[in-house]
């Protein structure tokens, strides 16, 4: 995808994707109001996944699968030392947790997961944010 993409439509599918991170956080915040909190944690992987994906687009990294963004954040980002362990670590949980929630029967995340994982993903979202703004100034892409 992004070998179609000019300079200026990767600066704004990057910004729209770190939108859609923050968006997707208040969407969890949202749904775990009404006590969906299967739902709730699916959005806040969706979440840290935009703002993952956001910082590969930037770091002209193609990955276009789940996986692949997973792969990529662990290879390029947590194993280089550009980004704390903890991060990887938060991203493997929501993902597993995603994939749990969708695709296996009688998974049930509760209040008690939701309050553990957001402030984790939004930590995560924040911090790569930050990452993909730093990189687009460093590389002339902003």
């Amino acid at each position: 995808m992004k070998t179609s993409l000019d300079a200026g439509s990767i600066k704004d599918f990057i910004h729209y994707r770190l939108q859609r991170s923050k968006e997707t956080l208040e969407e969890a915040d949202y749904i775990a109001r009404g006590k969906y909190y299967n739902a709730a944690v699916n959005r806040l992987y969706y979440a840290c996944y935009y703002a993952a994906s956001a910082l590969m687009l930037a770091n002209n990294l193609d990955a276009s699968t789940h996986k692949g963004i997973k792969n990529m954040l662990g290879l390029h980002f947590v194993k280089a030392g550009r980004l704390d362990n903890k991060y990887g670590r938060i991203y493997q949980q929501l993902f597993e947790n995603r994939q749990a929630g969708d695709y296996e029967d009688f998974v049930y995340c509760d209040r008690e997961l939701y309050d553990i994982l957001y402030p984790q993903a939004k930590d995560f979202v924040k911090t790569v944010s930050s990452m993909t703004l730093v990189t687009q100034h460093h590389d002339g892409i902003v």
